[in-house]
């Protein structure tokens, strides 16, 4: 175990480039099995949940090389399993997204219920398994193991999600690229990483296209090259880095963020009166004064992302004011407010009582459970301790270390394997940027 040192108090300044998505890579490493060529992939950030990928690539018998620091070539002409050995389920979620080319390609699947983050408190899988099934797939779960048997092969549908799943969306299209016939999917998630893996499948001959709205239409086809593809910069660390220049009362320029994909970023930018300028060099984060008291809801692409929903949480704790957020994509992703509380900050739970909650809210909303915790009032400004405590997922341990940037004081951050899941050395660049920050093994 490792952890980070942290002597907060020093504003964060300079200029900062980002890595590939981490909700991309990974996931365009697991659809190259889809190809029976070499691939080259460009700008893959080296983080935890990339190394497992890798390593479950090579268990399978697929070869997965990474050659100077951020390009990675694979090849799955020869893989030889399609089943994903239980001790990978724990670490991540990734095992999940194997089943759509392990079906493609054996026309079978075995892989162990997925773990990742502590998200809510169920991550649901039944849109996933219940589109497997419309490929006319037979799905089993026996203990923690999922069986997924296509006796007749892959054949393609119409499908419809009840609710608009980021990965779930990912698994179909990746089931139905070599399925027999079209496929028509509804509902279907818009998230930046999706097109990306869309690009980079059709790059190597698949038929996919999005239609109106949510719409995507898949034309199956027999076969797939392999294909050269560079990765989108990951839109979660451009707005890391951006929250850590605001609260840190600093001036960073991050290089290579894409505008289009923080739109919604912007506009709750303004409300709190935050600085921020968009250039050709890329795009400023300041701070340029007081800031305002905002509300922010999480909805899935455009809307406000769930995952920056644990940033976001430090302008509030810095604002003259009550600032509300409310998380309507998952049930109960407030892990972080109790370790917040326990260090000074003044954090109330409400509901946000939606007219319609079965619309309002994007998990299955269940009218037996109370949801008193799905909304929280942060009065600001607080005057948190220096923080010492053990993180048990990214969001939580990217936006504690992101506080301790800003505390005067020393803070430990301890199991910070976490934050290495999904940022690509984060404490050197942290450090370049003039944070006191080091890495120390416990």
């Amino acid at each position: 175990m490792e952890k980070f040192i942290v002597e907060g108090g020093n504003p964060l300044k300079g200029s900062v480039s980002l890595r590939g998505a981490k909700n991309a890579s990974f996931k365009l490493l697991i659809a190259s099995l889809l190809t029976e060529s070499e691939n080259i992939f460009l700008q893959i950030s080296q983080i935890g949940d990339v190394k497992l990928v890798l390593e479950i690539l090579q268990d399978l018998g697929v070869k997965a090389e990474i050659h100077g620091k951020r390009t990675i070539y694979t090849n799955a002409k020869e893989i030889k399993k399609f089943v994903i050995e239980e001790r990978f389920g724990a670490k991540s979620r990734a095992s999940l997204m194997f089943a759509g080319p392990l079906l493609a390609r054996f026309g079978k699947a075995e892989f162990p219920m997925p773990g990742g983050d502590k998200i809510g408190s169920v991550r649901a899988l039944d849109r996933h398994f219940d589109g497997f099934k419309n490929f006319g797939v037979d799905v089993t779960i026996d203990g923690n193991m999922v069986r997924l048997f296509a006796k007749n092969g892959l054949k393609g549908c119409y499908y419809k999600f009840a609710k608009p799943t980021h990965t779930g969306t990912e698994n179909m299209i990746m089931t139905a690229v070599l399925a027999d016939g079209k496929t028509i999917l509804e509902n279907c998630g818009l998230e930046p990483e999706i097109d990306d893996l869309i690009k980079y499948l059709n790059s190597c001959g698949a038929k996919i296209k999005r239609t109106v709205g949510r719409t995507i239409e898949i034309e199956g086809v027999s076969y797939l090259k392999g294909s050269v593809h560079r990765v989108i910069p990951d839109r979660n660390q451009a707005i890391t880095f951006a929250i850590g220049a605001i609260i840190t009362g600093g001036d960073v320029i991050i290089e290579d963020a894409n505008p289009e994909h923080l739109d919604v970023f912007f506009k709750k930018l303004d409300e709190a009166n935050a600085g921020y300028e968009i250039n050709e060099f890329g795009i400023r984060f300041f701070y340029k004064g007081e800031l305002h008291p905002t509300f922010v809801c999480t909805k899935p692409h455009p809307g406000f992302m769930t995952d920056w929903q644990p940033i976001w949480i430090n302008l509030p704790l810095i604002t003259n004011g009550v600032s509300e957020v409310v998380e309507a994509v998952y049930d109960g992703r407030f892990q972080h407010v109790e370790v917040f509380k326990s260090f000074g900050a003044k954090i109330e739970y409400f509901d946000p009582k939606p007219s319609n909650p079965n619309e309002f809210y994007n998990f299955n909303y269940d009218p037996n459970k109370t949801y008193d915790q799905q909304g929280i009032r942060i009065f600001g400004p607080a005057n948190l301790k220096p923080i010492n405590t053990q993180v048990f997922d990214l969001r939580l341990g990217a936006t504690l270390l992101l506080s301790s940037l800003r505390i005067k004081g020393k803070s430990e951050i301890f199991n910070i394997s976490e934050i290495d899941r999904g940022y690509d050395e984060f404490d050197k660049k942290l450090e370049i940027l003039g944070a006191k920050i080091r890495r120390e093994k416990v």
